[in-house]
């Protein structure tokens, strides 16, 4: 379902689209879509999260391990 909107726009921005022939609600909607976060349930959100850690494993185990040795940077410095 779509709904028209009003956009304002810089003109010349504007005309370099239309020159490019570039459809303006389309490259809205791409772009909304890629910097709102997509709304996933709970099992998909824990998936993800799974799936993050698993393609990071080494990473983040090699991160956590260098702050159990070491601590963190900010260690001397934080009054809380």
């Amino acid at each position: 379902m779509n709904e028209r909107v009003t956009v304002e726009i810089d003109a010349e921005v504007l005309k370099r689209a239309q020159d490019a022939g570039l459809d303006l609600s389309m490259e809205l909607a791409r772009a909304l879509h890629r910097v709102l976060p997509a709304k996933l349930s709970d099992e998909e959100r824990k998936a993800a999260a799974e799936r993050f850690y698993q393609e990071n494993k080494e990473e983040i185990d090699f991160y956590n391990d260098y702050v159990a040795k070491h601590g963190l940077f900010s260690d001397g410095t934080r009054t809380f």
